[in-house]
């Protein structure tokens, strides 16, 4: 079978060559990166920095040693000159030792006092068990969590400190202070002490077997085994469809309807790259792919390849010229459409961002409106995320996928497990490979499961110029060589924010009221970068509020948004498609499906 198009197709997409970015006259590397990040650009003798650099990443996980000690050095150094902090430390780790030789000695006389000094935060449940209350383990893990109180206030508030440094000393010292905590230990934690009890210590022998297997089966670089129960075109990423384009970069796929008749304008998904696209298209009951083609639109995805070395140096343009652009020139020839609706999700909202103001800048008016999940365009508050980023750990990163030409899926990973790794690593630990409880999977933990890697040029572009430079929001990215600026894009924008997002912040995401000269749409629903978009209705504890700013009219701060606009209750779903149907065009016969090159999911989404 072929990997192109048919002929009339081909001429109606009238789309750019697939030529990568890094050959291209008008954008040459050392104009667009400004330093000599990739090895075809640097001279040969920086090729023994990148070695050592690479070298060095391998054993600290990419994490700049450089970077740590810095933010260290800049606490320990303002610290020392803050007496008055010192005094404050020591006076409140006096109070402290004196609460908890009270409640020690409460607990010692009585068993259970009325209250302990120090309750956990709500979303830490390692000490939830009943047990935890009994001594001495009542008395134990009052001393942690007061000891990490303490050092939160160590750590934070010294005058002087660089904001970025503050929070890497604290994420860091939250990190090592998790590590240790009594929950992870047999000897200090009384539900695993009892449990082992319980078995004999057999529960040991068998968590020390099935923690070989796993890192034996993790080496050998297969997918995990829970996650064999969910696979594309099984159970997940099934709804029917056929593969209608394929370069070098992408698939786009086509849905059949399920309804007599469709809204006019389709509608275009751009999924991130960092991740299989079929998040949106889980199992039937969670796939938003399937719940809109329902609603009677005509939905096109894009499916990613999974890059290796050969893509080492597809860039950035090359993501929106092979994806977005020719996703949207071949929707109008299959459809005869000229408009299209478009969605973006994570990074894919950033990209149809960049294409959606490439394009009005350039007169190209085919985006009847923009859709945002989870999106930035405004990296100066990027979240959780910023701690691994600063000049050093991007020399670090760029070192090592200089090495590899690419960023591998363990690297991000990593990153993110980091940031919640009192849930996705220690607390998994002891109930994994000691309470010998085996992960509930679900469709979302499956797809989570199945990352991809990210080109070497794609990502340090990403990460210099969005990340560092934030060059998007201050108008300084450069398409074709000349700059695109957000304020240009006159298409409506419904813009999704998760209140517990560590990816995109809601608040990042809210800045699109500020970037953009049209009308916006703001959603803000409850759950986290994942599941609070993955929510069909019929789910429960399930609540939204929404708020359309009107083109010219006075901007909201967000904290005046959210207490002025009201909760609504269940799936943020039906209402992002009653205002998308406002922009489809009436009801029509389906358009006809564009040439099959193989039957969705198509090929890419198989590469592991």
């Amino acid at each position: 079978m072929n990997d192109i198009t048919s002929p009339p197709l081909q001429q109606a997409l009238a789309a750019p060559p697939e030529v990568p970015a890094h050959e291209q006259p008008e954008r040459k590397a050392s104009a667009w990166l400004g330093a000599p990040a990739h090895a075809e650009a640097a001279p040969a003798a920086s090729d023994i920095d990148h070695m050592l650099h690479a070298w060095i990443a391998r054993f600290t996980g990419t994490i700049s040693p450089a970077s740590l000690a810095m933010a260290f050095f800049d606490w320990v150094v303002h610290l020392q000159i803050s007496p008055s902090k010192q005094q404050e430390l020591l006076t409140e780790a006096g109070s402290r030792f004196a609460r908890l030789g009270l409640y020690a000695l409460c607990c010692a006389q009585f068993g259970r006092p009325p209250c302990a000094p120090v309750s956990p935060l709500p979303q830490d449940r390692r000490f939830d068990d009943p047990a935890w209350q009994h001594w001495p383990f009542n008395v134990i893990s009052q001393s942690f969590l007061l000891n990490q109180q303490w050092w939160h206030r160590a750590t934070f508030g010294v005058r002087g400190v660089a904001a970025h440094h503050e929070d890497v000393v604290t994420f860091t010292m939250r990190q090592l202070l998790d590590m240790a905590a009594p929950s992870n230990f047999i000897a200090t934690n009384p539900v695993l002490l009892r449990h082992t009890m319980q078995t004999g210590g057999a529960n040991v022998l068998q968590g020390a077997a099935q923690f070989w297997l796993d890192a034996m089966h993790h080496l050998s670089g297969q997918r995990p085994p829970a996650s064999d129960l969910y696979r594309p075109g099984m159970n997940v990423a099934v709804s029917k469809g056929r593969v209608v384009l394929r370069n070098r970069l992408m698939e786009l796929i086509q849905y059949e309807p399920t309804t007599p008749k469709v809204h006019a304008l389709p509608l275009l998904i751009v999924p991130a790259w960092i991740m299989k696209y079929y998040i949106l298209d889980l199992s039937p009951e969670n796939s938003l792919v399937r719940y809109l083609v329902g609603q009677g639109h005509t939905v096109f995805m894009i499916s990613w390849k999974n890059p290796g070395r050969k893509e080492r140096n597809l860039g950035m343009d090359d993501y929106r010229r092979l994806g977005v652009m020719a996703a949207l020139g071949a929707i109008n020839a299959i459809t005869g459409q000229e408009k299209v609706n478009a969605v973006g999700y994570c990074l894919g909202g950033t990209l149809l961002s960049i294409a959606a103001a490439a394009m009005a800048r350039d007169q190209d008016d085919r985006l009847a409106s923009i859709s945002l999940f989870a999106s930035q365009v405004d990296f100066k508050e990027p979240g959780e995320l910023s701690l691994f980023i600063d000049e050093s750990q991007v020399a670090m990163l760029e070192a090592a996928m200089w090495q590899q030409g690419y960023l591998d899926t363990t690297q991000m990973a990593g990153a993110f497990q980091l940031l919640r790794s009192n849930d996705l690593i220690w607390s998994r630990l002891v109930n994994q490979y000691l309470l010998n409880q085996p992960d509930v999977q679900n469709d979302l933990m499956a797809w989570n499961a199945d990352a991809t890697r990210m080109p070497y040029r794609m990502h340090t572009e990403y990460l210099r110029h969005l990340f560092l430079e934030n060059d998007l929001a201050e108008g300084r990215y450069l398409i074709d060589n000349r700059p695109i600026a957000l304020t240009d894009i006159r298409a409506p924008i419904f813009s999704v924010g998760t209140l517990t997002d560590h990816v995109a912040p809601w608040r990042s995401a809210f800045k699109i009221h500020l970037l953009t000269d049209t009308e916006v749409t703001f959603l803000l629903t409850n759950g986290g970068h994942n599941a609070g978009v993955v929510s069909p209705p019929g789910k429960a504890n399930r609540h939204y509020r929404i708020a359309t700013r009107e083109h010219r009219a006075a901007y909201v701060d967000p904290e005046t948004w959210m207490n002025s606009v009201p909760e609504q209750q269940g799936s943020w779903w039906p209402a992002w498609e009653y205002w998308l149907a406002r922009h489809a065009g009436e009801m029509v016969a389906p358009p006809a499906m564009g040439q099959a090159l193989g039957d969705a999911p198509g090929r890419y989404v198989m590469e592991s």
